[in-house]
């Protein structure tokens, strides 16, 4: 696919994905939104990338769908996603509830990692949270965005951002759409770090290459669908999921490797 709204860098097991209409602020579009997610497709399928850095290009992250086609829809008297029915659908299939718009990215094995290097709002805000980490800029300025346009809560965020940083703060965020900057949210839980502008992309990828180098492959994936499953089921069958995958994995290299550099006391070397 020729990519006209994102820019794609892979750097052995790390791709960096850049949303990229500078000119528009990176505002997003069907176009923006199908090479998403053929990108994320793309880095799902080979098997030597395992972490995935989404950010924007220059001073925004992603400042919401773009005016021009919320005329669109206006003009047409109803949503239209951009998307056509072909679209690439990357973790899908791994549950029932990770089937729809962004969900599917808990059903990815590469762990995701947002780096906010500015203005987030409404499908700009989603993305961030549906990744699996995040890092932003102390000034990067953040908002749901749909109140005063009329709309919900979008792409499920009034089922997410609870879960993030807990009812009262998401009801402000989501009930007023004020907005805010990341540097207000320190303590929320919502990042992992706040930085400066110019350390957060140089941080977010060396977090990437330290998780390359301590984890093994086979956990990294593991652990992150545990975490997105569990969120749906009970304890008791959490407990019983982790013991079946116990007993896979001591069968599996990842863990002979990491017992022997364990023992021989040097960093693993993982396949």
């Amino acid at each position: 696919m020729e990519l006209k709204t994102t820019r794609f860098e892979v750097d052995g097991p790390i791709a960096t994905l850049t949303l990229s209409r500078p000119e528009r602020r990176n505002a997003w579009t069907g176009r923006m939104h199908t090479e998403l997610r053929h990108l994320l497709q793309r880095a799902d399928s080979d098997p030597e990338i395992r972490t995935v850095i989404i950010t924007g290009a220059n001073d925004d992250f992603c400042v919401g769908a773009d005016s021009q086609a919320l005329e669109g829809h206006l003009e047409k008297g109803g949503y239209d996603p951009g998307t056509s029915a072909d679209i690439a659908n990357p973790g899908y299939g791994v549950a029932s509830e990770f089937d729809q718009n962004f969900a599917f990215m808990f059903g990815l094995n590469v762990t995701t990692i947002a780096a906010v290097n500015g203005a987030a709002a409404g499908v700009g805000l989603v993305l961030a949270c549906y990744c699996d980490l995040r890092f932003a800029s102390k000034h990067a300025k953040l908002t749901t965005a749909h109140g005063p346009l009329g709309l919900p809560a979008e792409f499920g965020l009034s089922w997410l951002l609870p879960r993030l940083i807990g009812l009262t703060r998401a009801n402000d965020l989501l009930i007023s759409s004020r907005v805010i900057t990341a540097a207000e949210t320190a303590g929320w839980g919502l990042f992992n770090e706040i930085l400066e502008s110019a350390e957060l992309l140089p941080h977010a990828e060396s977090y990437a290459s330290e998780l390359v180098a301590r984890v093994s492959p086979s956990a990294q994936r593991m652990t992150k669908l545990q975490v997105y499953l569990d969120q749906h089921r009970d304890v008791g069958s959490a407990v019983a999921e982790s013991e079946r995958l116990l007993e896979t994995a001591m069968v599996d290299p990842d863990y002979q490797e990491g017992v022997r550099a364990l023992m021989e006391r040097r960093p693993p070397r993982w396949n």
